[in-house]
């Protein structure tokens, strides 16, 4: 995974993430998720989007935990991704 130069996590700067969870999830969870998108891969739901910073990835990690979810991965795709996951 590359970033540009000045992309720091954590620096505060909204970044896209891509959240992997076991099981699938509805695309009616879309709003209760902050409008992240929904896929489904294989047996996985796919939530993936720009989320604003640290605090709000750990807000969305404690719904997938209130959910019962297991969480298999989440992958920050950087800054740069933002303009593309708009187009989604």
């Amino acid at each position: 995974m590359s970033h540009p130069q000045n992309y720091q996590p954590g620096s505060g700067q909204p970044a896209v993430y891509q959240i992997r969870l076991k099981g699938h999830l509805g695309h009616q969870w879309a709003e209760w998720f902050g409008g992240l998108r929904i896929t489904q891969e294989d047996e996985d739901t796919l939530l993936t989007g720009e989320i604003a910073d640290q605090a709000a990835l750990y807000g969305l990690l404690k719904k997938v935990r209130d959910l019962g979810l297991p969480l298999l991965a989440v992958v920050c795709l950087g800054f740069d991704q933002i303009e593309e996951s708009d187009n989604l």
